[in-house]
């Protein structure tokens, strides 16, 4: 077993944790946290943290913690939640054992306080890259390449949330959105973003969802780092634009189809917590911004038509291998940290710690933080 003196302290939520959130507990022995469902700094930090769980809960697998020196479950029973499911690749590694890459928990409230009305029931958390897991790079890779939706570990993500969501149709009369929060880092996030979507396109259900630094493959950031000036960077995105209403013209059925797809996911806008600094999620910034330019200056159709393309997805069709979803988001509320502090070293911010989890438990006293909303033009 560990010692103390041998764990590590960035596991630790009582060292690394929320302390802001921390400190409103004064008593001794300390009782469960108070969290404002209502408020959206408590929200985040709660779906942060419990995202880190998921990565502590393969440290400790790996590091071969066991109860009591176990360092995961602090990071969702402080705020009265319970793992229902480990969710596991069908991988192995070399002592037997097979990674985890996300969790289920139920939130399961002490008597004498009700859960609250936006409080999730259910919490489904996936964790980003871990380098130790082969598996992970692999995946990466298919994040990039648009295939992640065909992996076993999506399918399996995809199984346990259908049998999660069925359990609670059958447990009461109706199904609240509010039910179940999906949330993921990273990798994570793009996986918690496909079985998101899927539930949107495939169920109607308009689950709430919290993505920290999704990664969104764009030549968007290159462009902005290549070329010189605001106005210059502006019209070639414009000009992107206008290409792919052009060949969504030409590619009609794909682009109908798009559309029709974009419509029926558009009540669904998850929320996008991305850094200013971090290269892995700036595509998304540049194609929120993109989409307002389009709207303000042209058109509702040709911005509807550009804003629901892509040219990965236009070169699958053109291959004859239409996606069932679209990579891209008609809806979201995206929110952006860009804070030029110092990460955990105290070097300057860096795209590496730009993309780190940890800055979303802070509070936003901490962040330089905006927000906005997206919907479909």
């Amino acid at each position: 077993m560990s010692s103390t003196s041998e764990l590590d302290l960035a596991d630790c939520f009582d060292i690394s944790g929320p302390a802001h959130i921390m400190s409103r507990v004064n008593t001794d022995p300390p009782s469960p946290l108070m969290i404002d469902w209502n408020n959206e700094e408590d929200r985040r930090c709660v779906a942060a943290c419990v995202v880190q769980g998921t990565y502590i809960l393969e440290n400790d697998r790996t590091k071969c913690r066991v109860h009591p020196n176990t360092l995961a479950p602090q990071w969702w029973e402080s705020f009265n939640f319970r793992l229902i499911e480990v969710l596991k690749d069908a991988t192995y590694d070399q002592k037997g054992s097979m990674f985890s890459f996300g969790a289920i928990f139920e939130h399961v409230p002490p008597a004498e306080a009700p859960r609250h009305p936006s409080a999730p029931q259910y919490i489904v958390a996936f964790r980003g890259t871990m380098l130790s897991n082969p598996k992970d790079i692999h995946l990466d890779l298919k994040v990039i390449a648009n295939t992640l939706p065909s992996c076993k570990r999506s399918k399996r993500a995809h199984t346990a949330l259908t049998k999660l969501v069925a359990t609670i149709a059958k447990s009461k009369a109706g199904f609240g959105n509010c039910s179940i929060w999906l949330t993921g880092h990273s990798l994570g996030a793009s996986l918690a973003l496909d079985v998101g979507r899927a539930m949107m396109s495939d169920q109607g259900l308009n689950l709430p969802t919290f993505l920290f630094n999704p990664p969104q493959v764009s030549l968007g950031p290159a462009i902005n780092l290549l070329l010189p000036t605001d106005v210059v960077r502006r019209e070639l995105h414009v000009a992107s634009n206008l290409v792919k209403a052009g060949l969504g013209l030409v590619l009609s059925p794909h682009r109908r189809r798009m559309q029709a797809l974009f419509e029926r996911l558009s009540p669904w806008a998850p929320n996008l917590y991305v850094h200013d600094k971090d290269l892995v999620c700036q595509g998304y910034i540049s194609y929120f911004e993109q989409r307002q330019q389009l709207q303000e200056r042209f058109s509702g159709d040709v911005a509807k038509c550009a804003t629901s393309l892509s040219y990965r997805d236009m070169l699958f069709s053109a291959l004859g291998k239409d996606k069932e979803r679209p990579h891209l988001l008609p809806s979201a509320t995206l929110w952006r940290n860009s804070s030029m502090g110092k990460d955990v070293h105290g070097l300057k911010k860096t795209s590496l710690a730009a993309h780190q989890l940890q800055q979303w438990w802070k509070p936003e006293a901490e962040l330089t933080l905006s927000n906005r909303r997206y919907s479909l033009p």
